[in-house]
């Protein structure tokens, strides 16, 4: 699994898709937290800038995961990868790993941004704790949903695509509601957003079930993974 791991991770910097995520999530997230926090004043508001950077991930994540598992297939080193001395959920596992390390320390680092704050004043600390690891959590979940969807498909692009829409599925079906005239539908579509659990970490509220939902969901698509993989082992 750790052979696995370093290799992924050492595949993001010898290629231009790790460079690109990073300078491209640097850069959006520095804009968006400079126009909701420092330059607007009064009206700054830390929590919409966490809200914001979700709409963010469904563009920035498929790049850390479109290859993941689809490359293997285009470049033919799916047999060799099966055929490795590791357990099919070590093996997703360390993929998924190494894409997380990518996305959690690069959004780390752009904290470093909340230092203004503590110039300009003396934010709620409270929040911007729950924010982060909400984040951390949610993308998580996200990238676990690229492995899936990598492990589907040859081709990086239809990966990207797929993750995409998955990933929007799952943080806009709080905006379907508004169209919808079923308290049955509506309520289905609550419990699976991933933007009407994230509202109360907004507010520095720990939502003990959102991370939970946040958690399982992460496994759910793991699992559906290494089930494919041992699916295709067989076949």
């Amino acid at each position: 699994m750790l052979a696995i791991y370093k290799r992924e991770l050492r595949s993001y910097f010898i290629s231009p898709i790790g460079y690109i995520f990073i300078a491209a999530f640097l850069c959006v997230s520095g804009i968006l937290f400079a126009s909701t926090t420092i330059q607007a004043g009064e009206a700054s508001n830390v929590g919409s800038y966490f809200s914001m950077l979700l709409i963010i991930f469904i563009i920035v994540l498929p790049l850390l995961t479109m290859k993941l598992f689809s490359d293997e297939r285009r470049l033919r080193t799916e047999a060799l990868l099966l055929s490795a001395p590791v357990s099919l959920m070590g093996m997703v596992m360390a993929k998924f790993l190494a894409a997380y390390t990518v996305f959690s320390g690069t959004f780390l680092i752009s904290c470093l941004d909340f230092i203004a704050l503590y110039t300009h004043g003396e934010p709620n600390t409270a929040i911007i704790l729950g924010n982060i690891i909400a984040i951390l959590l949610v993308g998580g979940a996200c990238i676990a949903i690229g492995v899936f969807v990598s492990s589907l498909t040859e081709n990086q692009l239809i990966a990207a695509i797929g993750t995409m829409l998955i990933i929007a599925l799952f943080v806009f079906t709080t905006v379907l509601n508004s169209y919808i005239d079923s308290y049955a539908v509506r309520a289905v579509l609550s419990w699976i957003s991933i933007l009407d659990r994230f509202y109360n970490f907004s507010y520095g509220y720990f939502d003990f079930n959102a991370i939970l939902y946040y958690i399982s969901l992460s496994f759910v698509f793991l699992f559906l993974t290494v089930r494919i993989y041992e699916k295709r082992r067989w076949s």
